[in-house]
């Protein structure tokens, strides 16, 4: 028997990613059930090489349902998710709703799966587990196996974010704006703050009262919660004129020595990291070659001469995946391997 696994949001960008992930990586499902808004119901979208009907959130019962794999914004998880977990379905949350709450884990399972084990056993848990910001994911992923060699101190990062992470009408908005400039339509821009096309924004999310804005704040307090508490962190968000695929320039400060070489050799040997580093034209990955494919590319590593123990390098992953649908179906699959969930009856 396989688990029942409810996805919400199944018509976003990301709700689909997952779809399609549940059916590549041949995920344990005796049912996938899609649900969106009731405006939504009925509508189809696609698993595998079958074609599902979305159902209404507002009216399911999820009584029995193992997994709700959910991606419908922060409103909607926190008028839901509770209740949902109240049902004894474990819920999977890539809002950002969940991820600050000290009763939630934060989880990518390469770096900090363990965590499921002791929040399973509780008996008071609330079965919500936050997954976190797609640029907070891919960072993680290539920092965690440095932080157990030479242990992080400092991390200097700034992103370069597709509009695929602002959903459909940030890559709506790219693509009109796009043909508009050659047709010599002025661009109009909604989604984005000024045009992104052709352009970069240093603007992603909301600003705080330090200047600094919200994504940066997540970033963060992401990094912090997964990996340290103790490691400053500082960053830079900007919103770049790609569809999908999001990149990063990090510089590390550690506690101990750790050269490129060395490195190199552990991020190779890191699951989840994939090393592309050639010091030649092109001996690196962009995020055009990133789309589809699951891993954190981490490129460009070397020395930074300026501090006692400094790397810098650049880490590339597909958005949507990594950063959002994979990392979510991969809690799931974590949980199953280390025991932790029994089948809803």
């Amino acid at each position: 028997m396989g688990y029942r696994v409810a996805v919400v949001g199944a018509t976003g960008n990301v709700g689909r990613e997952m779809l399609n992930i549940l059916s590549e990586r041949n995920f344990p499902a005796d049912e996938i059930i899609p649900l969106a808004s009731s405006r939504s119901t009925g509508r189809e979208v696609s698993y595998g090489d079958k074609t599902l009907k979305c159902r209404n959130l507002e009216t399911f019962d999820f009584t029995g349902v193992d997994f709700c794999l959910m991606s419908a914004g922060s409103s909607v998880s926190k008028q839901y998710a509770q209740q949902i977990g109240k049902t004894g379905c474990v819920v999977i949350d890539n809002s950002s709703q969940w991820r600050y709450d000290s009763n939630v884990p934060l989880i990518v399972p390469e770096v900090n799966g363990d965590v499921l084990d002791a929040y399973m056993a509780k008996n008071d848990r609330m079965n919500i587990i936050a997954n976190p910001n797609c640029s907070t994911a891919q960072l993680v992923v290539a920092l965690k196996p440095l932080h157990d060699v030479a242990q992080i101190t400092r991390i200097v990062v700034s992103t370069y974010q597709s509009v695929s992470g602002a959903g459909k009408e940030g890559i709506d908005e790219l693509w009109t704006q796009t043909k508009g400039i050659f047709v010599n339509d002025r661009p109009e821009a909604q989604k984005f703050p000024k045009q992104i096309a052709f352009n970069v924004i240093p603007e992603i999310d909301v600003f705080m009262e330090d200047g600094y804005t919200k994504e940066e704040w997540k970033i963060l307090a992401e990094t912090k919660k997964m990996l340290d508490p103790k490691i400053k962190v500082t960053a830079t968000a900007v919103r770049v004129p790609v569809f999908v695929g999001h990149a990063e320039a990090v510089n590390i400060e550690f506690a101990k020595p750790i050269s490129a070489d060395e490195a190199r050799d552990v991020l190779r040997e890191a699951p989840g990291v994939m090393v592309i580093d050639k010091r030649e034209p092109g001996g690196y990955i962009t995020p055009v070659e990133s789309q589809g494919e699951d891993a954190s590319f981490v490129s460009r590593i070397r020395e930074d001469s300026t501090v006692e123990h400094g790397i810098a390098m650049w880490v590339v992953s597909d958005n949507l995946r990594k950063g959002a649908a994979l990392n979510t179906i991969q809690i799931a699959e974590t949980m199953i391997a280390r025991g932790l969930m029994k089948k809803a009856n």
